[in-house]
């Protein structure tokens, strides 16, 4: 999550939204700092801003420091969730409805 770069093309931009937003819950104020990216999706034209960017960068950082990410115990089962597409790659390690890890990789073509 913290090296995704930069959306070219509004395809790419909606995975990474797509995937913040399956996360919006644990992210305080998710709304207030995602607004200007979610304005985007609502415009016929992909219109890339530095305001966009400043979300962009700030959505990033807000998705990698989440408090809820929890240290694994091996004691207890765990929970994987994946989802893939032409753009990315992404899973999820989860135990007790609790992330551990969420792991991303942006396929470049």
């Amino acid at each position: 999550m913290a090296e995704w770069p930069l959306p070219r093309y509004i395809k790419e931009f909606r995975g990474f939204l797509g995937l913040t937003r399956y996360y919006r819950r644990f992210v305080a104020n998710y709304g207030s700092i995602a607004g200007p990216l979610t304005r985007l999706t609502k415009n016929h034209g992909f219109d890339w801003t530095e305001e966009a960017t400043r979300a962009f960068e700030a959505l990033k950082k807000a998705m990698t420091t989440l408090p809820i990410l929890t240290l694994p115990d091996f004691n207890l089962p765990f929970d994987i969730e994946t989802d893939a597409s032409g753009m990315g790659l992404k899973a999820v390690l989860s135990q007790n409805g609790s992330p551990s890890c969420i792991s991303v990789r942006y396929l470049q073509h």
